[in-house]
């Protein structure tokens, strides 16, 4: 085997192209070494083609139509809608275009996966568009579009292969009325009534989505609130707003099945009840892409769940291969993805590399408000209140946000006491994934509540909440 400390001496076979694989490509390109990358779709993987660049697409559209909807207070009056008794939406004044919005959505995933593969090609990375499995401990079996197979030996393997939708025997996808989040873009009408099936990240985006869009919804949660992994604060403002614009959100009910009717669905609950509506999106989780790959014959250790066993530098139980993204069991976020195959490029190749701190990753979800976190959450703060201080800031009280009638939405910082280190925080409101980063570089760089809150901010912004809340911190000194 090579010195896998002199890159130029080194191929790197990457196993699927979403962001855990072009992004270490870039990498491993960067620091010399031959780079093959297999990707059995186009460059970018579902990220780019089917989730993560197609779901905020659309959220951006369902965003713009959710501030015309309640535009009136602002004194603008679209035609039909002067007595301000019913929405823009609902009087048609404003009307979703599902098919237009559609097309847009696949053009821009599209024009994105070729940017990809350019910046790839630039890099000197051979995309290879087919698919790959282990076939021994260094060596990998393609297989390309066209039919041609062959075996890569190669000194680093980096394993990316992503997740697909979990499917319920009881409610089988049909890509008609019966939907994954996958298959939502091939609609060419708006849903009269969709039922989201599942009230994690994706079933309470989609769900605020096409609730903007004009949609009637129906959230089908199983648990006694949306959004049951997330700041509890944050998803109770969020499942506040939910109801109050109309939304029917059915808490603590189970799915048993979903079948198609004549002119739609039929969701039946575990207590009974019944739902018709004429479509129903599945958002009850992912299962990774690993089987078939193998990956046991090559001595990588998987967990029950079939998801990559890796450390902080994305090294698996194998020495020579690592593995990124959503086949493993860290956070599922693409910007994790993309910074463990870096990482693991950097470990792997001899430059300088620090493990993955998850601590610091800060994430958002796209709903309306946004919600964005970072850090320490309420639930340590619940746990050590001795050693951690919080406090919560109403955006209602921003000058900015009562001219843009903004309602709904806080920060929340937690600081350790004494020593006033910020140690997380959360954003809910308009734009909360561009407000979390003074807290995220806070958090990175150990700042304390006294150093955010001396920053000038621009009269008046939202970010203003930011170092209002850093200011409710300070401690006089004794």
């Amino acid at each position: 085997m090579k010195n896998v400390l002199d890159p130029s001496q080194n191929r790197v076979v990457i196993i699927g192209g979403g962001p855990g694989g072009y992004e270490a490509a870039l990498v491993a390109g960067q620091l010399g070494a031959d780079v093959m990358l297999i990707e059995r779709n186009r460059c970018g993987g579902s990220a780019v083609l089917t989730d993560v660049v197609p779901s905020k697409t659309l959220i951006a559209t369902a965003e713009l139509m959710g501030q015309i909807e309640v535009s009136g207070p602002l004194g603008i009056h679209l035609r039909g809608t002067e007595d301000g008794e019913t929405s823009a939406i609902e009087r048609g004044a404003a009307r979703a275009d599902l098919d237009t919005i559609n097309k847009r959505i696949k053009h821009l995933a599209n024009a994105q996966a070729t940017d990809i593969y350019d910046g790839l090609v630039a890099a000197g990375v051979k995309a290879i568009k087919g698919t790959a499995r282990m076939s021994g401990r260094h060596t990998v079996h393609v297989v390309e579009e066209e039919g041609n197979e062959y075996e890569l030996e190669a000194d680093v393997v980096l394993i990316c292969v992503g997740a697909h939708p979990r499917e319920l025997p009881s409610a089988q996808p049909d890509g008609e009325r019966i939907l994954t989040w996958t298959q939502l873009y091939d609609l060419d009408e708006l849903p009269e009534h969709l039922v989201v099936v599942g009230s994690g990240v994706t079933g309470a985006e989609f769900a605020s989505a096409y609730h903007s869009l004009g949609s009637k919804v129906t959230l089908v949660s199983s648990r006694d609130r949306v959004l049951p992994g997330e700041d509890k604060d944050a998803a109770d403002v969020l499942e506040k707003a939910f109801r109050s614009r109309g939304m029917n959100v059915l808490s603590r009910s189970r799915a048993e099945s979903v079948t198609r009717t004549d002119d739609g669905v039929l969701v039946t609950l575990d207590d009974g009840r019944k739902v018709n509506a004429s479509h129903c999106l599945m958002a009850v989780g992912s299962i990774p892409n690993t089987k078939d790959l193998g990956l046991e014959s090559a001595g990588v250790q998987l967990e029950d769940s079939g998801h990559i066993v890796v450390d902080g530098v994305s090294r698996t139980s194998r020495p020579g291969i690592y593995a990124a993204g959503d086949c493993t069991s860290v956070m599922p976020l693409a910007s994790v993805a993309a910074m463990q195959g870096r990482i693991a490029m950097w470990h792997a190749l001899g430059d300088a590399v620090a493990p993955l701190k998850l601590r610091n990753v800060a994430s958002n979800i796209f709903t309306s408000p946004e919600i964005a976190t970072v850090g320490f959450s309420q639930k340590d703060f619940e746990e050590d209140r001795k050693e951690i201080e919080c406090v919560t800031q109403p955006l209602s009280t921003n000058a900015r946000a009562k001219m843009q009638e903004i309602s709904d939405g806080f920060v929340k910082i937690f600081s350790r006491r004494g020593s006033g280190s910020i140690l997380g925080g959360v954003v809910v409101g308009p734009k909360a994934s561009e407000l979390i980063l003074p807290i995220t570089l806070a958090v990175e760089n150990r700042l304390t509540v006294d150093q955010l809150a001396s920053s000038f901010t621009v009269y008046p912004s939202l970010s203003g909440s930011i170092t209002e809340a850093a200011r409710k911190l300070h401690h006089h000194a004794s």
